[in-house]
């Protein structure tokens, strides 16, 4: 199946639109892995265990893994999660950046080494900087649209010559003219809903990863009313909504796993109420 498809199937199964995200952070684990890097692993999959029927999707951050050369753990669990939840795919906070000959080991690195389903990329140098992960058939690349730091305004709502504001030039390309295998889906900050539903508007079908609810405080009823679309029968505009603190972290005990599910299910009840 294709991203696009794995998402759609995900969320019939599990009448879901919350997306986990595994940032995992040794200081926060429980007692008695608490500071020690080796149990990333262990750790993330007993998460992934106790959600896995609840999520669209899980999305692994790439920079929790390298910072403890964690590398294989992160392969490890991307295996665990193709096992043990084979209808639920995997997008790689990556953030990936650059162009011709680096851009495709980077592409290598996402879709063969760590066998992830999606990739998030910074569309900043153009369409050559994405074109190599859309050579694997099927596969998504999720590209930064309206990020949900305030910083993003610095860049992000900076008004072009036409008119157009650079977020919205991003939104339109990615549904049209770079969106060539129908691969693509933009990220765009639940902090902002007001631009959440002007993406919408431009990209009208792509999949829309929104990050910032929980921890980050971006309102859950919000987002699904600005970026989730519905026909009758069926999603047409799927919104892939992450939580990653706000899971991970609902405990620092023993029973950490059993209330990441508790605070998992919380975020579905929030997200699929705005449904009406």
């Amino acid at each position: 199946m294709t991203f696009t498809e794995q998402l759609a199937r995900a969320e019939l199964a599990h009448d879901s639109m919350l997306c986990v995200g595994l940032d995992p952070d040794p200081a926060r684990f429980p007692a008695p892995w608490r500071g020690d890097p080796a149990r990333i692993f262990d750790f993330c999959s007993a998460i992934v265990d106790a959600t896995k029927d609840l999520v669209i999707a899980f999305k692994p951050q790439i920079a929790y893994f390298a910072a403890h050369r964690a590398e294989a753990q992160l392969e490890r669990l991307i295996a665990h999660i193709h096992d043990q939840a084979p209808d639920v795919p995997v997008i790689l906070d990556a953030k990936r950046g650059d162009i011709g000959s680096t851009a495709e080991q980077y592409a290598a690195e996402v879709f063969e080494r760590y066998r992830a389903d999606a990739v998030t990329l910074s569309p900043f140098m153009g369409f050559d900087s994405i074109a190599p992960y859309l050579a694997y058939e099927g596969k998504g690349a999720i590209l930064l649209c309206r990020t949900s730091n305030e910083g993003g305004a610095d860049l992000q709502g900076q008004r072009l010559a036409d008119g157009e504001l650079l977020f919205e030039r991003v939104a339109r390309l990615a549904s049209s003219a770079w969106n060539r295998g129908g691969q693509l889906g933009l990220v765009v900050g639940a902090t902002f809903p007001a631009e959440i539903e002007r993406v919408r508007e431009l990209a009208p079908t792509l999949p829309l990863l929104i990050p910032g609810i929980g921890a980050q405080g971006g309102d859950a009823a919000a987002t699904v009313r600005a970026g989730w679309r519905h026909d009758g029968t069926r999603t047409t505009a799927p919104i892939i909504v992450s939580s990653s603190r706000a899971v991970l972290y609902a405990s620092a005990g023993a029973d950490f796993a059993a209330a990441a599910r508790t605070a998992a299910l919380a975020a579905c009840g929030q997200l699929n109420a705005a449904r009406g």
